[in-house]
């Protein structure tokens, strides 16, 4: 996989215009504003780029390896979402089932209207909160880091957050949530939350498995993903990148060991949103069975239609996420993009103003990490690094233009 096939014309990839990206992104490394990165393109099934720059630790004068490990972050819930459609291809679930059948904490919702996170006022929700909310992330949910909103103070407060207390689990962390008001009336805006953390308890009591047993019996397994897990022991230590802030004044990359350091040792709770530590070649095997509609190597993990029914904008009246968006933070731009169950989706590349094909789906990771799937073209591009916050720079942006100028057939 992280070989290049052959001649990336035969596929009709001009190899010139793809050196470009190597040319470009070095510069991040060259400027000390990113440690290290990788890069990798298929099309067609083959690899036609193939790339690393720089190092995984800048401290220690390690490079970027092929079989480094990263943080993937985000990235983890189209995994999630991906194992919940399974479980809807079984008939196990159904995405209009109300969240309350799973997690009874979540009934009665009441949704924000005002106030402040000490006296906030609320009114009843009108609808419940049904699985597919939790896919699209438009359940009302939020994230207690975003800081945008009276309701992550609340989640603070709360203690609602894995990073105010590490000693709790996930079940436990889903009763808190299910506590708090929502920020809207469910399936009426989007907002980036802990949604898929919610959908990963779903998926725990539904399966009667740990999210862990689920992934590696439905997906890593199968697909044969050996070296993407939940945390790194002491064998592979030395093969994690290590994980870098924007230094404040000059922008270089800073080391962050304080965050970092939580890769090392066995996760409380199993973070169906955030969880999961990758290589390249492994996340690079989920994409290609995305790509290919479901079936990689001759193991089927999706239908082709569940599969293209996830990829469509699922957004209340085909809207886009800068139309119904409430929150300040995603893992993609906001315009002219939509988000079905598990994915941001182009709809509209001329509002995104970066060359995309509508239809192609994608996310991210907080360290800045990103992949998309592009259908049509059968294409799948991928980034690799490790700062934090994940729009630091516009290095996804760029790599799509230098990825779609160089397709020339």
């Amino acid at each position: 996989m992280l070989t290049v096939d052959e001649d990336p014309g035969a596929v009709g990839v001009d190899a010139q215009r793809l050196a470009r990206i190597d040319a470009r992104l070095a510069s991040y490394v060259d400027e000390g504003r990113l440690a290290g990165w990788q890069v990798l393109v298929t099309r067609r099934g083959q690899t036609v780029h193939s790339s690393t720059c720089g190092s995984r630790d800048l401290e220690a004068g390690l490079p970027v390896e092929p079989d480094t490990l990263w943080r993937i972050y985000s990235m983890t819930k189209p995994v999630t979402a991906v194992v919940a459609m399974q479980l809807y291809e079984q008939g196990l679930l159904r995405l209009n089932d109300e969240l309350s059948r799973y997690l009874p904490e979540f009934a009665d919702m009441r949704v924000l209207v005002g106030g402040n996170a000490d006296q906030p006022k609320t009114v009843p929700a009108v609808a419940p909160v049904r699985l597919w909310h939790l896919l699209s992330h438009t359940a009302g949910l939020t994230y207690a880091f975003t800081r945008s909103s009276v309701l992550d103070e609340m989640y603070r407060g709360a203690k609602a957050d894995p990073l105010e207390d590490p000693d709790a689990d996930l079940a436990q962390m889903c009763e808190r949530w299910g506590a708090l008001p929502l920020m809207f009336e469910p399936g009426t805006a989007w907002n980036y939350s802990v949604a898929t953390d919610v959908l990963g308890r779903v998926v725990e009591v539904v399966t009667g498995q740990t999210l862990e047993e689920a992934f590696a019996e439905r997906v890593l397994g199968p697909l044969g993903m050996s070296d993407t897990r939940w945390w790194v022991d002491a064998e592979d230590a030395s093969r994690l990148a290590a994980l870098y802030v924007p230094h404040p004044g000059t922008g270089r990359a800073l080391r962050h060991d304080a965050m970092g350091a939580t890769a090392l040792r066995p996760p409380k709770l199993l973070s169906g949103g955030g969880g999961l530590i990758s290589t390249a070649a492994d996340y690079a095997r989920f994409t290609s069975m995305l790509v290919r509609g479901g079936e990689l190597d001759g193991v089927r993990l999706l239908g082709p239609r569940t599969l293209a029914y996830m990829t469509r904008n699922h957004l209340p009246g085909g809207g886009s996420l800068t139309t119904l968006g409430r929150g300040q933070f995603a893992e993609t731009a906001y315009d002219g993009i939509g988000f079905g169950l598990g994915f941001g989706v182009s709809v509209d590349p001329v509002a995104t103003k970066v060359t995309a094909t509508p239809g192609e789906f994608t996310w991210g990771g907080l360290a800045s990490t990103a992949f998309w799937v592009d259908p049509v073209e059968q294409l799948t591009a991928h980034f690799f690094t490790q700062l934090v916050p994940s729009s630091t720079y516009p290095i996804r942006t760029e790599l799509r233009q230098l990825v779609y100028a160089a397709l020339v057939d």
